[in-house]
Order: structure tokens, then sequence, then C-alpha cells
């Protein structure tokens, strides 16, 4: 009976229906051929949502990129929550919305009899982070048997690491192809706008958020999943690198939630899920006004 009973938990496992796909919510792309489309960039197959949980519930860490105003990439992370939950136990739940300072209250309302009213101040939310599309995020994860963890940097870290940037060790993710590539992505990010005094300093905070998850990611128990922003979850670019660097780079797997008409490679990420856009704004103009 001992020698059938990993058999038939595996079995009940493979059962277990997985949640409805919640409706799409965005209006731009909806009749973009490749809405919906889920993508193995490895192999070119192109993956039914079961096929893709299939796939990435044996994965030891699993980072999922973000466009963080897209209330689609919200919705399917969610989903992707409560679906890998009829495939596995989850070890823990890591947040780039989520700083140290934070952890305590997480962790004081994740035991509490019962979440209070006002979670948001409970938790010291960033107002940065929109609550409507975190909100239900938090309120599963919260509910869960799994630790909920920070994964970001605390403001006080941000502040010396920008006033005396800090070299990382050599490795994968201080090559310079990697530096270049995300100055130039910080170029763009700020309009060209920045001056060039200030972006050996902005790397280096891009950089050392990008190392705080990746240590966090190792330190939390395993299967681990991260949510953060998709330039943070790129294999060529952000925390597989400093994975890597720190001997971790195994078992690892990148799902990137992209809107449909982005280009995704595939040495950015594993999987691609195509979603609806957001409407582009042009916070430049703002700039320049």
């Amino acid at each position: 009976m001992r020698l059938l009973l990993p058999f038939l938990l595996m079995l009940l496992s493979a059962c277990q229906a997985l949640p409805p796909l919640p409706a799409w919510q965005g209006l731009e792309g909806r009749s973009h051929a490749d809405l919906g489309v889920i993508r193995d960039l490895r192999s070119g197959e192109r993956l039914a949502p079961e096929a893709l949980v299939e796939r990435l519930a044996d994965a030891e860490r699993l980072l999922v990129g973000e466009r963080h105003d897209n209330p689609d990439h919200h919705a399917l992370q969610l989903w992707l929550l409560r679906a890998l939950a009829t495939r596995r136990e989850q070890g823990a739940l890591l947040l780039e919305m989520l700083e140290p300072t934070q952890q305590a209250r997480v962790d004081a309302a994740r035991t509490a009899a019962r979440l209070p009213a006002d979670l948001p101040a409970a938790l010291a939310w960033q107002p940065g982070w929109d609550w409507t599309l975190y909100g239900p995020i938090l309120r599963h994860a919260l509910a869960q048997p799994y630790p909920l963890r920070a994964a970001n940097l605390a403001r006080d870290e941000l502040l010396a690491i920008y006033r005396r940037p800090p070299a990382l060790p050599a490795g994968a993710a201080s090559a310079p192809a990697v530096r270049e590539r995300l100055l130039a992505q910080l170029r763009e990010a700020h309009c060209g706008k920045l001056p060039d005094s200030q972006l050996p300093a902005m790397l280096a905070v891009q950089q050392q958020r990008d190392r705080r998850m990746a240590e966090a990611l190792l330190a939390a128990p395993a299967p681990s999943l991260l949510l953060a922003g998709a330039y943070h979850v790129r294999r060529d670019l952000g925390v597989p690198l400093h994975l890597a660097d720190l001997g971790a780079g195994a078992a690892t797997r990148v799902l990137l939630l992209a809107e449909v008409g982005s280009a995704v490679a595939a040495d950015q990420a594993d999987f691609v899920w195509y979603t609806p856009a957001v409407p582009e704004q042009d916070h430049c103009a703002a700039i320049d006004g």
C-alpha cells in the first residue's frame, strides 16, 4: 500500500480540474491573432493552459513577469496560483511589491484569525502599486498555508545604493553586454532625460534589486514563485542571471505575461502568454511639459 500511495496521490492531483480562466479585461488587441496564445519559447510549441501548468508544476523556482498596470496580468497570476495548487504544494510566494519593512505586518495578517478590515493600511501597502490590481492576489495569498515574502529592497537600502553604488561580483549579471542593455532600457524609460551622471547609480539600484530577489528566492521554501516586473525576471537581463551567479541557475523557469504585438525572444523566457494591451500613455510628454 505504501508503494501505491505516491502514485495514487499523483493520479488524484492530475484529475483535479483547473479553475476557469478569467475573462479578458483589456480592450486593446482583442482581435489580434496572438491573443491568449501560450508558447514554449524553447520549442516554439503552442500550449494549452493545462499543458503550461504541467510544465511549470515541477519548477523549484518560478518567475512570472508582468506589466504592472495591466489588469489581465494580475488576473492570470491569481489563476496560476490557484491552478498550480491543484498540481503541487506551494512553498512560498514572493512579491517585488513588498519591502522587508512590511514583512512583520504581512506575517501578522497571515496568522490573524481574520484579515483586517483595512488590509492596505494593515500591510502599509505602498500607493505606487495599484491596490485594485494587487489586492485580490494579496487576499488569496494571505489565506494560504505557505508564507508570503517580501522580495524588494527597503527604501533606506535603495537610497544607500544610489548614493554609493556597490560593484557586483564578476559573473553573468555583471557582463558588459548585460549592463549596456540595462542602461539602454533605463535611458528609454526616462525618455532620454536622465543625465548620464545618474545612470551608474540607477543601474546599480536595478541590479541590486534583482540580486535581492534572487537571494530571497534562494532563502524561501521551495517551490517558490516570484511575481515581478518583466525586466526583473528576464533570463537575459535580470534575476535568473543572479541566480546563476549564486550557483542556483538550474531548476528555474520564467513565464512572461506579454501584451499582444510585443516580441518575446527565447533568450528572455521559457514561456510567454499573450494578453490584451493597456492603452499607451505618453509619459515623455508629461516630462516635457
